[in-house]
């Protein structure tokens, strides 16, 4: 393929799909971000995929690189199950297709986001690697040995749902105390709203750290549970670096450093792996979607590429 030839990428998210048009250089000529209609059924979520993705294709486009949450089928594309996008067994990557008729490929979101910054992010070069992803939901990619690992039924890396307070906030996922039921972005905005307050969004909570108590103790909810959960995988897999990515991540020190001092604090016996902020931020997923497709339909390759400007939490 010649360097005019470009790939859509987009990662479906339980807020907003975002998706952009990336060129051979690692360049995104052409960006889109509209809300998922999770509420309307997953008709809706699939047409909007759909439309969305053939909305950025231009002449000269080889392929679509999906990401999504939930359970994935990435041999046949199909979302088996995503809870926040009322999503079970949705043929995403053939509504897609028959809509662009391009080659459609569907990865996992985090994996998605674990491949980008493996090969392009803060990652490169770790064999041993844990990426959470901090979005409307949370979850995490672990990469073991230089693997990046799916699991026995591919669902490796639920850290959302790992349990750090016992009978703590009720989860989507039935659960209760459920890292994701306190440092999901919808989380955060969910709990500062219980004080009385109005926010649209975790960077709205966010920019109020300083000047609201409100902001100030739902966010060291959130960090301190993100430590709790931390400390617990470390001990597990002793990573030699932790990158946080996601929309939260465009949070930056606001988020790693009180990440950090929670880990550390429960560690007493070993130091804690460095904690870093993705440098693709919110793009993760995306250009983690844009590799998965060229590497499958062997359209071209990139080793660089331009993050979108930090706009804060989706």
């Amino acid at each position: 393929m010649g360097d005019s030839s470009t790939v859509v990428a987009v990662d479906l998210g339980g807020t907003t799909i975002k998706a952009a048009r990336i060129n051979a250089q690692g360049g995104a000529e052409e960006r889109l971000r509209v809300p998922t209609p999770a509420g309307d059924g997953s008709e809706a979520v699939l047409a909007a995929v759909a439309e969305t993705a053939a909305a950025l294709t231009r002449p000269g486009t080889v392929a679509v690189g999906l990401c999504a949450p939930g359970l994935i089928d990435r041999a046949t594309g199909v979302v088996r199950f995503a809870a926040n996008l009322r999503l079970y067994d949705a043929p995403l990557a053939r509504t897609v297709a028959d809509r662009t008729r391009l080659p459609v490929t569907l990865e996992h979101d985090v994996r998605a986001a674990t491949l980008a910054e493996q090969r392009l992010g803060s990652g490169n070069g770790c064999r041993d690697l844990l990426v959470v992803v901090l979005g409307t939901g949370v979850a995490a990619g672990i990469v073991s040995g230089g693997v990046l690992i799916g699991g026995a039924q591919a669902m490796a890396g639920e850290f959302g749902h790992i349990c750090v307070h016992a009978d703590g906030e009720l989860c989507q996922c039935g659960q209760r105390g459920c890292v994701e039921a306190y440092a999901a972005a919808r989380a955060v905005v969910d709990r500062y709203r219980r004080h009385g307050k109005h926010a649209d969004s975790a960077a709205d909570v966010t920019a109020r750290l300083k000047c609201d108590p409100a902001a100030a103790g739902v966010w060291a909810e959130a960090t301190d549970a993100l430590g709790r959960a931390l400390a617990m995988t470390t001990v597990l897999l002793d990573p030699e670096k932790i990158v946080l990515a996601g929309g939260m991540s465009v949070a930056g020190p606001l988020l790693s450093e009180p990440v950090r001092t929670a880990l550390q604090r429960r560690l007493a016996w070993r130091s804690a792996p460095p904690v870093e902020i993705s440098p693709l931020g919110a793009d993760a997923g995306l250009f983690g979607a844009a590799l998965h497709a060229l590497e499958t339909t062997e359209a071209f390759t990139f080793t660089e590429l331009t993050p979108e400007p930090a706009l804060g939490g989706r």
